[in-house]
């Protein structure tokens, strides 16, 4: 009897966002733990210049350095075989060498893309994967684009009766031609706000602005989280612990799945969780969140009506405000959560039973299970 081969998952990293180097570490923690005697990985990196190319699977070469330096595709893989095109109608892989003749790699399965941001985490790849008929894990292409864009975010929740707090939106036109309306706007938000791009993650150029009565704070936090989005969002400020929130499609068809929440404590020194306080201090979860139980069961409900509310599939973390009132308040939520050793949604997931190992083969096989093409 022939040996059944293993099934073969492209894991996809890197890509063109502000957060490439996380998607680097996520990528690093992923190939720690998939199970090799069930899976054949195939590690593909995208350069900040969006060039495909094979990577090693050594994760030592996608960890965070000693001197907290960040790695990239291009440190990992320097000199690696590019790939052609990511996949062709049939789902195989093509390679070109230093001669540029394309070489028929094999078969993929399915795709584990594992990018952060814009590029990769914004319905973009989703639909060139869709294109192609490759079978890929998390959200489709509608919930990823809308789940990144934290205005179109904010109007489903409203849609959907989900409670979030006040916010602005600013386009690149708004913020050109009608700059005056715009900080008026925002001031009158009141007290503390926090500016940020619309589309970007991993608190990448987000601002608190202490006080918006202050015009030329707001104006300058505006012009920071332009440099990643011409898109902003000023978000009122809302007083009440940070809590957070994993959500998995259910298996064989059943309903979604939330972990146990998680409290954020920033480390000292920090106004708010930022890049640096997520990923480089002491920043610290705890798990479960000592909330009343009531409290936790509303917000493990409202994880999951959140996650059906914007149709994703697969996985994400939601994002919530526990304010001192009682009031749970959605503040966003993430189709593609980092799984860094540091990150929230694999701890919360191993505190409510379901091991690192385990999370990554849940996430293929519900990806397994969908059809190729349309959701």
């Amino acid at each position: 009897m022939a040996e059944q081969r293993k099934i073969r998952v492209a894991v996809v990293f890197g890509g063109r966002s502000s957060e490439h180097e996380i998607s680097c570490v996520t990528a690093g923690s992923v190939l720690s733990a998939i199970d090799a005697d069930r899976y054949e990985v195939v590690p593909i990196g995208i350069t900040r210049g969006g060039e495909w190319v094979l990577a090693p699977s050594d994760p030592e070469r996608l960890a965070i350095g000693a001197a907290k330096e960040l790695p990239t595709v291009e440190s990992a893989a320097p000199g690696g075989a590019r790939l052609a095109l990511p996949f062709d109608a049939a789902s195989d892989l093509l390679v070109m060498g230093p001669d540029e003749v394309p070489a028929r790699l094999g078969e993929v399965d399915v795709v584990l893309p594992l990018l952060h941001g814009p590029y990769g985490e914004d319905g973009t790849i989703q639909g060139l994967f869709e294109m192609m008929g490759a079978r890929y894990a998390g959200a489709g292409v509608f919930a990823s684009a809308a789940s990144m864009d934290k205005v179109y975010m904010k109007a489903m929740f409203t849609a959907n009766g989900i409670a979030t707090g006040p916010y602005l939106a600013v386009t690149d036109r708004q913020w050109r031609t009608e700059r005056k309306r715009v900080l008026d706007d925002a001031a009158a938000l009141g007290g503390t706000v926090f500016v940020k791009p619309a589309r970007a993650g991993s608190s990448v150029g987000i601002t608190r602005v202490a006080d918006t009565a202050d015009a030329d704070a707001l104006a300058a936090a505006i012009e920071a989280a332009r440099e990643h989005d011409p898109k902003v969002i000023v978000e009122a400020a809302v007083s009440g612990r940070e809590v957070e929130c994993g959500v998995l499609e259910g298996l064989d068809g059943a309903a979604p799945e939330a972990s146990l929440p998680a409290e954020i404590h920033v480390a000292e020194g920090f106004d708010f969780y930022d890049f640096e306080a997520k990923y480089l201090s002491s920043s610290s979860l705890t798990i479960p969140a000592e909330l009343p139980a009531e409290a936790v069961e509303r917000i493990r409900k409202a994880a999951v009506a959140t996650f059906e509310a914007l149709g994703c599939e697969g996985l994400a973390r939601v994002d919530f405000f526990y304010t001192d009132a009682g009031e749970v308040l959605v503040n966003e939520i993430n189709t593609l959560p980092g799984f860094t050793p540091s990150s929230a949604f694999p701890k919360m997931w191993e505190a409510t039973g379901v091991d690192y190992p385990a999370l990554v083969d849940r996430l293929i096989t519900t990806a397994l299970s969908r059809p190729a093409g349309l959701r």
